[in-house]
């Protein structure tokens, strides 16, 4: 293998960005590797560059795809109950997915989030109380895969969720997003940051992030209502 051969084989998936860079950081190390063993001398794929990507900006759910995924989705699916997890509880796809029934008590779900370690107490929202009374109950997990004897797997959750978003002209917004709808709507809702990070576990740093655009809104609705009461008042 040559260099050559390393750009023809990252410009022959120029069109997806994200798997020429991931196959190229792969085949780097590979090769590294065969350095080592002594079956080549150089590494071809050093130093070639990564293809530039736009990085783009993850945001909350519309509140119409929102509904129009609530209306592709019955309450007793899992694509529906999973939604409603994420949003209901504002908590990462991974701990989610690892809810158990048993975590349920006393009118809420009690998360241990297995990146910050934080345990968390979440009262149950109406639609997310709507959606596990509709869930059958064949494991101990919430999420279950298709034999109902394990949990669901990311994949499988993430293939299921995709196949909706494609249905509904979702594709720019994703299962993480729906953490990012949680804390927006706690911040629409007039919450607090230490409110906010109650529900999500995020720290006040993440807790900004995740809802800066919509703080921007809110703050500019005040601030033109201001603006319209001083003129009135001249």
């Amino acid at each position: 293998m040559q260099r050559k051969d390393v750009i023809r084989l990252r410009d022959a998936n120029a069109e997806k960005a994200y798997f020429a860079n991931y196959s190229l950081r792969v085949l780097r190390v590979l090769m590294e590797h065969c350095v080592d063993l002594g079956w080549t001398e150089t590494n071809p794929a050093r130093g070639v560059s990564e293809l530039k990507t736009e990085k783009t900006e993850r945001e909350p759910w519309p509140q119409e795809l929102l509904e129009a995924y609530r209306a592709a989705c019955p309450l007793d699916v899992r694509e529906r109950l999973v939604m409603e997890l994420c949003v209901g509880t504002g908590q990462r796809i991974g701990d989610v997915l690892e809810m158990r029934w048993s975590d349920i008590k006393d009118g809420a779900v009690f998360v241990r989030q297995s990146k910050t370690k934080k345990e968390l107490w979440v009262p149950i929202l109406n639609e997310l109380q709507a959606a596990l009374e509709a869930a059958s109950r064949h494991s101990v997990f919430i999420l279950t895969n298709e034999r109902g004897t394990n949990r669901w797997s990311y994949r499988g959750a993430s293939a299921a969720v995709r196949k909706v978003r494609e249905k509904i002209g979702a594709l720019d917004y994703d299962i993480h997003s729906w953490r990012y709808n949680a804390a927006c709507e706690l911040v629409e809702a007039g919450c607090s940051d230490d409110l906010v990070a109650a529900v999500t576990g995020q720290s006040p740093a993440m807790v900004l992030h995740y809802t800066k655009k919509v703080r921007q809104r809110i703050r500019a609705v005040q601030a033109q209502q201001k603006r319209t009461e001083q003129k009135k008042s001249q």
